[in-house]
């Protein structure tokens, strides 16, 4: 393995997909099973100012290691190659740790699912590299769900109302929260499967 390579460039296909699988399986299947609380606590998420300021400091701070300066240990194990950005990394890495509870106090409204929004889009980057030039079709089960991440991502960062729009929509009928719920959990049995028959060595 090449030792230049970024972390996220040698995820395996196979672990990956086994990940993402059993989240989206064990997620939806919580949606099935307990359809009331998830619904309830879907419902609070976006006016829930801790649980937003829980989620904006992991993805601020998962963007903090990735502008780390190069080297060893833990606090350099996810720094990126920005290119010729490298020099303004000494300035980011400062102003996130400011940006951290600035952020947190003055943005009262829809936090959490702006923070939500922060940290699908830094979830889809090693979903699309674990996935890149890998060799089965099967494999676009991955980037499809990260691109479609990367996109209600930036409506919740835009405009996180529509969070609370689309949790109403798919809670207004018992039927469509069923068949969500059962598309999603589908979906994650899909890619354990491939993952599973199709992923191995990948």
């Amino acid at each position: 393995m090449d030792d230049t390579m970024h972390l996220y460039e040698r995820l395996p296909l196979y672990g990956t997909g086994l990940v993402l699988g059993v989240w989206l399986v064990v997620l939806h299947l919580l949606m099935l099973v307990k359809p009331l609380p998830v619904q309830h606590f879907l419902k609070r998420l976006p006016r829930d100012k801790q649980i937003g300021q829980v989620f904006l400091f992991i993805g601020m701070i998962w963007f903090w290691l990735l502008v780390a300066s190069p080297g060893k240990g833990i606090l350099h194990a996810l720094a990126m190659d920005l290119g010729e950005f490298n020099p303004l990394k000494k300035y980011l890495r400062y102003i996130v740790l400011l940006a951290i509870p600035a952020i947190g106090i003055a943005v009262k409204e829809f936090l959490a699912v702006r923070a939500l929004g922060l940290l699908g889009l830094m979830a889809a980057a090693p979903l699309l590299d674990a996935a890149f030039l890998k060799d089965p079709q099967s494999r676009l089960l991955v980037p499809i769900f990260a691109f479609a991440m990367i996109i209600a991502s930036l409506y919740w960062v835009g405009m996180p109302y529509l969070f609370r729009d689309a949790v109403d929509w798919a809670s207004a009928s018992r039927k469509r929260w069923q068949a969500l719920s059962a598309a999603g959990l589908a979906y994650g049995l899909a890619v354990i499967a491939c993952a599973l028959m199709f992923w191995k060595g990948q």
